[in-house]
């Protein structure tokens, strides 16, 4: 969001950030940005946030409710001072259109996951009335489409569900079952999210139409508002930060005295938990290898662990200097180093990006949410990565690695990378269809006044 609103901001636009209380900016990191604080009362939920006891959907509903009011007195007070063009809400929160609706304000969405990932979400059955969506799971890798069963009357309202389903059998059902923990709350939520980005004003996405030009096709078709896709946002101005956690810079010495692609570099986002066997695994597979690599563990990461409590006896010995720990560190600059030369990702879509944007082949250990599905995208569509299928496990670890790093399929998937790499700077370029598409967004908000 405050990519966007930095990218408008050199369009001319005067910007109004207005935030929840709850992980608040610094103000002082964007001095040209105005800003207003609402209340989002989780203070309540203290006791849950401190013992991760419901799943994301949970919380996003709760502000969902809880903001609603103070999002509208904040939105009065705004528009009793001067004009407002349009308000921009990301796409999770949906309760600002019916505010917007109420003060006759138009309202955009930015959507910060994938062209595909919305159509999937649209496409896939991710609850019934009936209390949640049944999965026979005998056989995981069978397609989710054919596995997926629905009552009755859901069929009868909807004469299209079943044809949908059969139009999504990239998604497998482990896929399935890793992007809704809690399958009724996150097909709310979902179900929600997509009504609001239909009865929005337009659509921003983060991302390039060379890269997902069959999706836009399809999301022209069934989202009937304007679709603009100028991203990647990150490649407007020099690398940057607006992370939370504070980053380890002298990684990047370490990191100049590598050779060219030869690192891998490893982080699992900044929400992402796994397990201490998982977390073993990954340490096992990386040990029986090679391979240079730099690894991201986030504290807290590990569940039950506040750091490297976890690590197998011996490992950092054994690893020596091959190998380097961190507990954050500059990602885009990490990925533009000429020594690193693959990405082991959770597959968040703006690390996604950012691999794509470099020319780096990833390996893919998509954990929750629309991860999975932007996983299979990386691996079956693009292929410009492989897929852990049997998730943290060292024998598949250590194959993943060969395959990408040795193999000729590796060389391949850097070939499609960086084909990928020069689209996007061809987007970005004057005339390119990113630069097309925000020039088009810029004269859309100035329509509405």
């Amino acid at each position: 969001m405050f990519q966007l609103a930095n990218i408008l901001h050199t369009q001319g636009f005067k910007i109004t950030i207005i935030h929840t209380q709850y992980n608040a900016p610094n103000h002082s990191s964007y001095p040209h940005f105005c800003f207003r604080s609402i209340a989002d009362r989780f203070s309540e939920l203290e006791h849950l946030l401190s013992t991760n006891s419901r799943d994301p959907s949970y919380f996003i509903e709760y502000l969902n409710e809880s903001c609603a009011d103070p999002f509208k007195d904040c939105l009065i007070g705004l528009l009793e001072e001067e004009p407002v063009a349009c308000l921009i809400a990301d796409s999770m929160f949906y309760f600002t259109q019916a505010v917007a609706d109420d003060l006759k304000l138009p309202r955009m969405v930015l959507r910060t996951s994938s062209l595909g990932c919305a159509i999937a979400y649209g496409a896939l059955p991710f609850f019934s009335k009936e209390g949640g969506f049944n999965l026979t799971q005998q056989d995981p890798d069978y397609e989710a489409s054919v596995q997926i069963s629905t009552n009755k009357s859901q069929r009868d309202e909807d004469p299209d569900y079943e044809a949908s389903v059969q139009e999504y059998p990239l998604i497998k059902v482990k896929d399935m079952l890793k992007v809704a923990i809690n399958p009724q709350g996150y097909g709310n939520l979902i179900t929600k999210m997509l009504r609001g980005m239909k009865t929005s004003s337009g659509i921003i996405w983060n991302t390039f139409k060379e890269l997902e030009e069959p999706e836009l096709e399809k999301i022209n078709q069934d989202f009937l508002v304007p679709s603009f896709t100028l991203g990647p946002f990150h490649k407007y101005f020099p690398a940057s930060s607006t992370s939370l956690i504070k980053q380890d810079r002298t990684i990047l010495s370490w990191l100049d005295t590598q050779p060219p692609k030869s690192v891998i570099y490893i982080s699992f986002g900044s929400v992402a938990r796994i397990s201490d066997f998982e977390f073993q695994e990954v340490a096992h597979g990386l040990a029986n290898t090679s391979s240079l690599f730099l690894w991201v563990v986030r504290p807290g990461m590990v569940l039950g662990s506040e750091w490297l409590e976890s690590l197998p006896d011996k490992f950092l010995e054994t690893i020596g200097d091959r190998g380097h720990i961190v507990k954050w560190c500059p990602q885009q600059e990490v990925l533009a180093h000429p020594a690193t030369g693959y990405f082991w990702t959770h597959n968040g879509w703006n690390s996604t990006l950012e691999s794509i944007c470099e020319g780096v082949p990833m390996i893919c250990s998509p954990c929750l949410a629309d991860q999975p599905i932007v996983a299979r995208y990386v691996s079956d569509v693009w292929k410009i990565g492989v897929l852990l299928e049997g998730g943290f496990e060292r024998v598949g670890i250590q194959m993943a690695i060969k395959k990408i790093t040795v193999d000729k399929e590796g060389e391949e998937m850097r070939e499609r990378v960086n084909r990928l790499k020069e689209k996007v700077n061809l987007s970005l370029d004057e005339g390119g269809s990113s630069n097309k598409s925000l020039k088009n967004l810029v004269d859309y908000i100035y329509h509405f006044n």
